[in-house]
């Protein structure tokens, strides 16, 4: 897309696998062996910040996917990639960049998960999710930035993340306000109702007539993505809530186990 030229991380796909590579590699090896004859770092202020910042952040993110289309004339059917320089396009590929860019602000969870020790929380589920996102996303804003088809689960992961990171941001400030987290376990359940719809929606362009979509891979691969990240997420919520495996600490004791 040449609306993209000489945006940030958009010339190569290098970069942006450099830093997913090198996210990868701290979050598995390098930092627990770092980290493993330290005390864990005191983080609370940095995350009660960081997170109600992605809260704020998710929020924007909304109302600009909303105001460039998906509040303006999105059908939630055909809607394909605008390439023309009309202002509501442009303020959608502004927003897909943004959005992409978001996913490396987002790697920080692991990292606090690493700096504070909290090892068991680096699951394959966790660091596989953050680092597809960022480097999928990227041939998506270089090829594709914008269009209904291709955005509906952004919208709806923005949303998400403003609960989620709405929970933790509570979490992150004491054991005082434990009581209001009582909703953790329904955190999960929206993730899943987010790939269901995920995979519902994207679904749709295998049973649409003649839907002219400029990039039919980017397609196949959200809904594949919609529908892994399902099936791994109803596999975490069965060893997690049905088998018991991993109940909610609160549950046990009145504490977050991920804060």
């Amino acid at each position: 897309d040449p609306r993209l030229e000489g945006w940030p991380l958009m010339s190569s796909p290098f970069p942006t696998t450099f830093i997913i590579g090198t996210y990868v590699y701290f979050v598995t090896s390098l930092g627990p062996k770092l980290m493993e004859n330290k005390k864990p770092f005191e983080l609370r202020q940095i995350m009660t910040f960081y997170n109600f910042s992605v809260v704020a952040l998710s929020l924007y993110m909304t109302y600009e996917f909303l105001m460039s289309g998906w509040a303006t004339g999105y059908s939630f059917r055909c809607d394909i990639v605008d390439y023309s320089r009309s202002p509501t396009a442009l303020r959608m590929v502004r927003t897909c960049w943004l959005y992409f860019f978001s996913k490396f602000i987002e790697l920080l969870d692991t990292i606090f998960f690493v700096l504070r020790k909290k090892n068991n929380q680096v699951t394959f589920l966790h660091v596989f999710h953050h680092s597809i996102m960022p480097w999928t996303w990227w041939f998506g804003v270089k090829f594709a930035a914008g269009s209904g088809l291709g955005t509906f689960h952004a919208l709806l992961n923005c949303i998400v993340h403003v609960v989620m990171y709405t929970y933790y941001g509570i979490c992150s400030l004491g054991p005082a306000y434990h009581k209001y987290l009582w909703w953790k376990k329904y955190m999960t359940t929206i993730q899943l109702v987010q790939f269901i719809m995920i995979t519902v929606h994207i679904g749709q362009i295998y049973v649409m007539d003649d839907c002219p979509y400029q990039y039919p891979i980017f397609m196949f691969i959200i809904w594949l993505y919609g529908f892994m990240f399902l099936v791994l997420f109803l596999h975490f919520w069965y060893h997690a809530y049905t088998k018991g495996q991993r109940l909610p600490k609160m549950a046990r004791n009145g504490i977050s186990k991920d804060q």
